[in-house]
C-alpha cells in the first residue's frame, strides 16, 4: 500500500507539489486569521471596586464607605467571596465570581 502511495506520488510530482503549496496557504491564511489566546487566563473572575473619599481615615472610609458597599454587592447573583479593603482616603472591594457566571 505504501509502496504504490510512493510510486504515484513520484509519477505526479506535480500534483504533489501542488497539494503542499495548497496546505502552506491554507495554513499561512489560518494561522493569520484565527484569533488563538496563547496565554489564557486562569485566575478567578472578578471586579474590583474602587471609591475614594479624600481626606477620612481607614475607620470612617470602612465604616461609611466600604462596608455598605460589601452589604450591597453580597446580593449580586453568582458571588462566590467578597473581600474588602480600606486606606486613607479609598474603600475597595473585590467581588470573585463562581466559575460558571
Amino acid at each position: 500500500m505504501i509502496d504504490a502511495l510512493i510510486r504515484w506520488c513520484m509519477r505526479n510530482t506535480l500534483l504533489v507539489l501542488l497539494a503542499v503549496a495548497g496546505l502552506l496557504i491554507a495554513g499561512w491564511w489560518s494561522m493569520v486569521r484565527i484569533p488563538v489566546d496563547a496565554l489564557p487566563d486562569i485566575g478567578e473572575k472578578q471586579v474590583i471596586v474602587m471609591a475614594e473619599w479624600e481626606g477620612r481615615s481607614p475607620q470612617d472610609v470602612d465604616d461609611q464607605v466600604t462596608f455598605p458597599l460589601v452589604s450591597s454587592l453580597a446580593g449580586t447573583p453568582g458571588v462566590k467571596n467578597i473581600r474588602s479593603m480600606s486606606g486613607f482616603g479609598f474603600g475597595m472591594a473585590f467581588v470573585i465570581f463562581k466559575d460558571d457566571v
